[in-house]
């Protein structure tokens, strides 16, 4: 069966490795699908984080990286998916998640939504806390791929 993990993954982060490799346990097939959101201002374009996730997801059998915009339903749709994974860290995240999974659900009734946790290492950890950290001179080393390492200090300080 095939499932959408779906975000911004701007940058991606070990804590998004975690639940790409949680997902694909569960599911033979596994899209990680980049958004377009035009509400989210971006440090990296699209095709930069599509070439970070396939550096950090290359071995993985079945799992394949894809870009989309509009509405997530609507691509699963278009992908032949039925199953939406979806992360959830903390509390803080279940509201927003479980709303956006209600309304996924009204608009197409046949896609369910999976929430996975991540290993506790990576509760506190996201994609704008090390954007951060990285902004103010800070080690992310210990959160990202040395590729997106890299990237992040040559897009914040690009001497």
């Amino acid at each position: 069966m095939l499932a959408i993990y779906a975000g911004t993954f701007d940058p991606f982060t070990f804590g998004h490795i975690d639940l790409a490799r949680r997902a694909h346990r569960l599911f033979s097939r596994l899209v990680i699908a980049v958004s377009t959101n035009p509400e989210k201002a971006t440090l990296f374009t699209l095709a930069e984080r599509q070439r970070i996730i396939r550096d950090a997801v290359r071995g993985m059998r079945g799992v394949s990286v894809d870009g989309f915009d509009g509405l997530l339903v609507d691509y699963v749709r278009r992908r032949g998916g039925r199953v939406i994974i979806r992360g959830l860290r903390a509390l803080s995240d279940f509201e927003y998640e479980f709303q956006m999974a209600l309304m996924n659900r009204k608009l197409n009734d046949e896609i369910e939504t999976v929430f996975l946790t991540p290993h506790e290492q990576y509760t506190y950890l996201s994609s704008r806390l090390v954007k951060e950290i990285a902004l103010l001179g800070g080690d992310v080393s210990q959160f990202v791929t040395p590729m997106v390492e890299r990237m992040l200090k040559e897009r914040i300080d690009p001497r």
